[in-house]
């Protein structure tokens, strides 16, 4: 197919150029090799496409028919070849992301009017899941992610600092209980857990050396931070979420921090992708506006 239409091509360029002069400085190729493209096409087609004396060059009626109705295909793959390097060095298109909820409240949404005000031909369709996600199978152009579930094979940018988890629970949960001081202690407790794919998180605490992971148990397992948040608030238990997305509710406690000193760093979202080859413009312009400067 690849050779047909660059048969096709050199046909129409030496049918509109009347010459093989002409048309191979055009197409950039040797006269001779121009002659003999044409030459296999016409022994292909089993016909004259080119009628050539020693001063010109002029399609058949055979040829003539061929051009005009090749003329109209090559154009339209013309402006679809231009089309597809605009979006190369233009930021536009659509760009398909995928993110935890979580991901796209602390680290898309803050961001997001400036973007799409200085980007206004560019489309984010963002997709929220839990858990990491395989780009390529999934056909996205981008994620975001905890630094510490990217594959190893990708581009990774930092998009947020470093991030802390928060044990909490409401005045009202720990009003009849007493106050977990050590992760273990959480057996005692209702325990609002995230479900990852692989299945319900399991809370895991350092502190110095020691390394401690709870398989916890409780009243409901959900799939969003968020969600965990408000049914810690209603009260039905303690819950695990980001330091940030509890920094308000504690300010005004709403909230009840335990563990602290359980709960170390551990490394925030990045941005990641799978090749910096051929990166188009749109996904360039998205890693500038949201990278951690």
């Amino acid at each position: 197919m690849r050779n047909e239409l660059n048969e096709l091509t050199a046909f129409a360029v030496v049918a509109s150029e009347r010459s093989f002069t002409r048309a191979a400085v055009k197409l950039g190729v040797s006269q001779s090799a121009l002659s003999h493209t044409i030459r296999r096409l016409e022994q292909r087609l089993e016909l004259q496409l080119l009628a050539r004396t020693t001063k010109s060059v002029a399609p058949t009626a055979a040829g003539a028919a061929l051009l005009n109705d090749l003329s109209p295909a090559l154009e339209q793959i013309d402006r679809a070849l231009n089309k597809a390097r605009s979006i190369r060095q233009r930021p536009a298109g659509r760009l398909r992301i995928v993110m935890s909820r979580s991901a796209a409240v602390m680290v898309l949404l803050p961001k997001l009017t400036a973007f799409v005000e200085a980007y206004p031909d560019i489309v984010l369709d963002v997709v929220t899941v839990t858990g990491p996600v395989d780009l390529v199978a999934g056909e996205f152009d981008a994620g975001i992610q905890l630094g510490e579930y990217i594959q190893k094979d990708m581009i990774a940018l930092r998009v947020t600092p470093d991030l802390r988890l928060a044990v909490v629970g409401s005045p009202r949960y720990f009003a009849s209980r007493r106050i977990p001081q050590r992760p273990k202690d959480l057996s005692d407790h209702r325990c609002i857990t995230l479900r990852l794919p692989s299945g319900p998180y399991r809370w895991e605490f350092e502190q110095g050396r020691k390394s401690v992971t709870i398989s916890v148990n409780g009243p409901l397992i959900i799939d969003d931070t968020h969600l965990v948040i408000q049914a810690v608030l209603a009260g039905a238990g303690i819950g695990l979420a980001y330091e940030e997305q509890v920094a308000e509710h504690l300010a005004k406690r709403r909230l009840i921090r335990v563990l602290e000193d359980w709960t170390p760093p551990i490394p925030g979202f990045f941005m990641y992708y799978p090749s910096r080859q051929h990166q188009p413009a749109a996904l360039a312009a998205l890693v500038n506006a949201l990278r951690l400067t």
